[in-house]
């Protein structure tokens, strides 16, 4: 994603940023996720804007290979041994045309930013004229920089790139799953059509992230426990808090030790999200 702006980026920059920045996402709870961003931008001298594109085209990504695992939890939940009442089943009904609005309006988005990001950028230029000169510039120059961080979609090596990562991306999450399913004996018997269940209800459900204590994971892991699988509601809450820990929790000790490595503090980091957020 960020190829066409650095052609050879540090690959422990990259990855000591996420791990800093995911951290952050788990004591602070969503809004830490800039911090990432901002640290990449600092680490590989690139703008700050640019690479607030590319964490927006990291997130789509995300987002559509999450609804994609949602659209196949859906189909599976009648085929496995996944029994669901009345209500639930309005809600996987209700959640799935939801999921397909929201997968068409991602994909609207990628193809708006290859094929009409050069007159998007020619209107908003010929707006931005009704600035003052400074202002003028200063938006100029952060939606140029914008724009080049989302030039990774204008090629076909890019996109294929990207779709190939986010595959990989996702099969190695499957696997951790799976690997999670057969250390408890509780979830004994579950198969892979279960494991892509609980996925795609978790991947929405850490969209809602309590800063320190995690939230919509542990919530939406019980429901699906208890309400799709039959776990009692004791264990269940036990197989949610030791998913939220082994997925979510398990970087923050690495991200810690590598801010400290890096000079960062836990209140330059608290400051940097608020003055981004401003």
């Amino acid at each position: 994603m960020i190829r066409h702006l650095k052609p050879r980026p540090s690959l422990w920059g990259l990855f000591s940023a996420t791990a800093i920045g995911f951290t952050a996402v788990v004591l602070l709870g969503r809004p830490g996720e800039l911090v990432r961003p901002y640290l990449i931008a600092t680490k590989e001298r690139l703008t700050f804007s640019s690479q607030l594109a590319a964490w927006l085209l990291e997130r789509i990504c995300d987002l559509l290979s999450a609804l994609l695992i949602f659209a196949i939890a859906l189909m599976e939940v009648d085929r496995s041994r996944a029994k669901v009442g009345p209500a639930l089943q309005w809600a996987l009904e209700t959640g799935g045309y939801v999921a397909g609005a929201v997968g068409l309006a991602c994909v609207a988005t990628v193809v708006f930013m290859r094929q009409f990001s050069g007159p998007a950028r020619k209107r908003l230029t010929d707006a931005f004229k009704a600035l003052p000169e400074r202002w003028r510039a200063k938006a100029e120059e952060l939606l140029d920089s914008f724009l080049r961080g989302l030039e990774a979609t204008k090629t076909r090596a890019g996109l294929a790139g990207i779709f190939w990562y986010s595959v990989l991306e996702w099969a190695v999450i499957v696997l951790c799953y799976v690997l999670l399913f057969r250390a408890f004996p509780a979830l004994e018997g579950l198969r892979l059509a279960d494991v892509l269940i609980l996925i795609g209800f978790v991947a929405f459900g850490s969209l809602v992230q309590i800063p320190g204590i995690g939230g919509g994971v542990q919530m939406v892991a019980i429901v699906v426990f208890t309400e799709i699988f039959k776990i009692p509601l004791e264990a269940a809450t036990g197989l949610a808090l030791a998913i939220w820990v082994i997925t979510f929790v398990a970087v923050v000790p690495l991200g810690v030790a590598m801010a400290v490595q890096d000079g960062l503090n836990w209140k330059k980091i608290k400051a940097m999200e608020d003055g981004y957020r401003q």
